[in-house]
């Protein structure tokens, strides 16, 4: 049969299923296998050999980073597969984390630019040749998150300073942060105490300190966005 074999994983019964039907109905399209959550697409990928996975970034078992996690693990057991992964929202994090071990035949999508099937394909046939595509609003995203960290007092931080600043943001206590990112309490501590004094941040009620570092955080992503360079097929 012609055409690029796909495997697409989406745990959604009615997206998948038209999804699929439209995607076979295309001339560049010549099998289309399903999945509704990680450990069918994983299989379906052992089984059928595909040119290029189309995942949903959040699925069964938890509804997290599934597709993340399954292109990170392609990566490794399977070089040449495309994969495209597609978001209901803009996530510069979750983008970031996609290409974080590189570029070559990944796509970020929201799925909103499902409805448009060519494009669709003309994506998949881009990172099955090993090319990568970002959707513009996703660049967008990713200007702001980039831009966030380079301008303003954040700027001071690490790379884990800053990491541990997130969890900070979303309400993690220290133990929490512990266990996210496997590292000791004490760890933890040392990294807030070196954010408090890179942000200027002078001794005091550690309660208010964690709140004026989470609002300098989220301050800085108030920076003008530069107007977005993006690839495409």
């Amino acid at each position: 049969m012609g055409g690029m074999t796909v495997v697409l994983a989406e745990d959604n019964a009615l997206l998948r299923q038209g999804l699929a039907a439209a995607l076979a109905e295309h001339e560049a399209v010549g099998e289309v296998r399903t999945a509704a959550d990680l450990d069918e697409l994983v299989a379906a990928v052992e089984t059928s050999a595909p040119d290029v996975v189309l995942a949903d970034i959040r699925m069964p078992p938890t509804h997290t980073d599934e597709g993340i996690r399954a292109a990170e693990r392609f990566r490794r057991t399977h070089p040449g597969l495309g994969v495209v992964v597609l978001s209901q929202h803009a996530d510069a994090e979750g983008a970031l984390a996609l290409v974080s071990g590189g570029s070559t035949g990944r796509a970020y999508l929201l799925k909103e630019r499902v409805s448009d099937v060519d494009q669709l394909v003309a994506t998949l046939v881009a990172v099955q040749r090993g090319d990568s595509v970002i959707d513009p609003h996703v660049v967008d995203a990713l200007m702001r998150h980039r831009m966030r960290f380079e301008a303003g007092p954040v700027a001071r931080l690490t790379a884990r300073e800053r990491e541990v600043l997130g969890l900070i943001a979303t309400g993690d206590s220290n133990t929490a942060i512990a266990g996210h990112l496997g590292v000791t309490s004490r760890a933890v501590e040392k990294h807030i105490n070196s954010i408090f004094s890179k942000l200027d941040l002078p001794p005091g009620d550690a309660t208010h300190r964690r709140v004026a570092a989470v609002l300098l955080y989220l301050g800085d992503s108030a920076t003008p966005v530069a107007r977005p360079v993006h690839r495409t097929p």
